[in-house]
């Protein structure tokens, strides 16, 4: 049975299409999105990376700490929770490609990139936990990987402005 999609957000400019679909329609729409979120989050560490080579030794570190590792942990359990629902509904696994840093001017365009990557992945994972994809082709697993990814994700952007206001000092 088909089921029909309508979870408009004046919030986000990019909006999950309103359609019919079948389960796996959905499921693979859900996976699609997953993705996407997953390769966003792959640009904004590469984008940490090249920072990290332009910074200082003592503020390169506090990039690692507070940025870096945190958004490698959130792209890992992105990459994981579509793994992990792609196996249990018997879709194929998807190798995810490293991210692409972008062009920046100094360290502190390369976050302001690696910012914009990591809002864009929490908006399309925001997006899809308000969508009723999560619910009615996903399932509780699913839907803590979106949550615990969003988790990892929300307080980096804070993190970067707060490591932005020591660099130049």
């Amino acid at each position: 049975m088909a089921r029909t999609l309508d979870h408009r957000r004046a919030a986000h400019p990019r909006r999950l299409a309103t359609m019919s679909y079948t389960n796996a329609e959905g499921r693979q729409q859900l996976l699609d999105e997953l993705g996407s979120a997953a390769d966003a989050i792959a640009i904004a560490i590469a984008a940490l990376g090249e920072a990290y080579e332009l910074l200082d030794e003592q503020t390169a570190d506090r990039l690692e700490e507070v940025l870096f590792r945190p958004a490698q942990a959130a792209s890992g359990r992105a990459k994981r929770t579509y793994a992990d629902f792609a196996e249990r509904h018997g879709f194929a696994p998807r190798v995810f490609d490293t991210g692409a840093a972008g062009h920046a001017a100094g360290a502190r365009g390369h976050i302001d990139h690696a910012v914009e990557a990591l809002r864009r992945a929490d908006d399309e994972l925001g997006e899809l936990q308000d969508s009723m994809l999560p619910v009615e082709v996903g399932d509780a697993e699913v839907r803590a990987g979106i949550s615990e990814t969003r988790a990892l994700l929300g307080p980096l952007p804070t993190a970067a402005r707060e490591l932005e206001r020591i660099l130049g000092r």
